[in-house]
């Protein structure tokens, strides 16, 4: 039998991280929440009535009154809640067998789990945070670099939402005229002035849009980051240099050719930005078997890259096998790096830069981490390009796809309803075009999202958030 789920249940999970911590929480929310609190706990001292947002001491038990461990509890009374139900917090040791028995102990008293997200879903359905805040909340969970974190949190603080119900309010004022003129079509005065609501309609509505569109590029940026390749020739130096920009020995470094046999990926934040630094296989042609297959997935990995770190040995002339692993590499954004010039003489390494006159080139030693600030100034520039100048509105831009999907089909119902206007529609058709602008932008914040677009936000959430 399937037993049918409602908001009406009352709910548990685990709301701390899995693993060994001092301290972990399960959480309930629900119109049972209390009353099964009470069943289970044992208070230090006797209480009379619990009071909201009040820790208390005691011991929690499962149904059979068997102490499962010393705990904190609280209390918090709805609508001041998370949820805006009743919530109670049971702060327990942080033992997943301890948590486990707690969340089971619960279970049997008439909770049932939680969905992954369903906290917030709840907080999101009851109107205390509207979609773009709940989104926020992963995103804060998820975020890789203090960029990522800054973004989600000024979007949990309502940044963007401001942005798009300002717009909204642009489209509410023009659907006042347009249907104060639907209501009186016999009036001798002509109460649409075009050349007005065109102009309302560009200062106060497309303008806004075009800005959150032209930073919503940036925001992606933030929010997902971008990969960066390290290819070569074997035994350039890709390993220190993902080392070095690391500072950890993560990547094994010998004299030994072919030493990476497989791709290695680790997260760096360069200016609140994440990367995702690839060190590949030395790409050459008389490989052994399992050297093919490291290179075989090097090259993948460059079709997928964002840009590549083009590595050169600067002890080295410029061979073939560079010059064909740079033709292969050109079809991505390339910044060409001179390595080992700690031990390479200086005409050498001028030799070299002079064959990559139309690309960037920069000089340095992975080993003596010479020149590597610079390298990183270098990638910053190349991942922002063009938004350069737009660095510091970055807490209220739209950073995924929904987000800039719903505002694209928005500015293009903004610009029907333009040429609408233009061509002396009559009022009643640009009030139809005004509500499906209306409604690609309430789609961002929640206000006619569809379920089956909610259930898939709120299912990459963990449990118990």
């Amino acid at each position: 039998m399937v037993v049918q789920k409602t908001t009406n249940d009352t709910i548990a999970a685990i709301a701390t991280p899995p693993g060994t911590g001092g301290i972990g929480i399960v959480r309930i929310s629900g119109p049972l929440a209390l009353s099964i609190f009470q069943r289970l706990f044992v208070p230090h001292r006797p209480i009379a009535e619990f009071q909201s947002h009040k820790l208390y001491y005691g011991q929690i038990t499962d149904p059979d009154n068997k102490v499962l461990d010393e705990v904190l509890g609280t209390y918090m009374k709805a609508p001041l809640t998370y949820t805006r139900e009743d919530v109670v917090e049971i702060h327990s040791h942080g033992s997943f067998l301890v948590l486990e028995a707690v969340l089971r102990a619960l279970f049997s008293c008439g909770a049932r789990p939680a969905e992954p997200g369903e906290f917030t879903k709840r907080a999101f359905l009851a109107g205390r945070i509207d979609l773009t805040r709940a989104e926020a909340v992963i995103d804060l969970l998820q975020a890789q670099t203090k960029g990522g974190a800054q973004l989600a949190v000024g979007h949990l603080q309502g940044k963007l939402f401001e942005k798009i119900a300002s717009i909204q309010k642009g489209l509410v004022n023009i659907l006042a005229v347009v249907e104060v003129a639907i209501d009186f079509p016999d009036e001798d005065v002509e109460i649409l002035d075009t050349q007005s609501l065109l102009k309302q309609l560009q200062e106060t509505v497309v303008v806004p849009l075009q800005e959150l569109l032209l930073l919503a590029q940036r925001g992606k940026i933030i929010r997902e980051g971008v990969s960066a390749v390290i290819a070569g020739r074997p035994n350039v130096g890709k390993s220190s240099l993902l080392n070095a920009m690391l500072q950890e020995e993560r990547a094994l470094v010998t004299e030994i050719p072919g030493t990476t046999r497989d791709t290695i990926e680790e997260i760096i934040s360069i200016n609140g930005i994440p990367v995702r630094l690839v060190d590949t296989a030395g790409i050459r042609d008389d490989a052994e078997r399992v050297e093919e297959l490291g290179i075989a997935r090097a090259r993948k990995k460059l079709e997928q890259a964002d840009f590549v770190l083009f590595l050169l040995d600067g002890t080295q002339p410029l061979s073939t096998e560079d010059l064909q692993i740079y033709k292969a590499v050109r079809q991505s954004d390339t910044v060409v790096v001179i390595n080992k010039i700690d031990i390479a003489e200086e005409d050498k390494v001028l030799g070299l830069a002079q064959n990559f006159q139309e690309d960037t080139v920069f000089a340095v030693s992975a080993r003596e981490h010479e020149g590597l600030e610079e390298l990183q100034d270098a990638i910053y520039k190349k991942i922002i390009g063009d938004s350069s100048g737009l660095t510091k509105e970055t807490d209220w831009c739209a950073p995924n796809v929904r987000h800039k999907t719903c505002l694209e089909q928005t500015l293009q119902a903004c610009k029907s309803l333009a040429d609408s206007l233009q061509s002396g529609v009559t009022a009643d058709l640009a009030a139809i075009e005004l509500q499906s602008a209306l409604d690609y932008l309430g789609d961002i914040v929640g206000l006619t999202t569809p379920d089956d677009i909610l259930d898939k936000i709120f299912a990459e959430f963990c449990i118990g958030k």
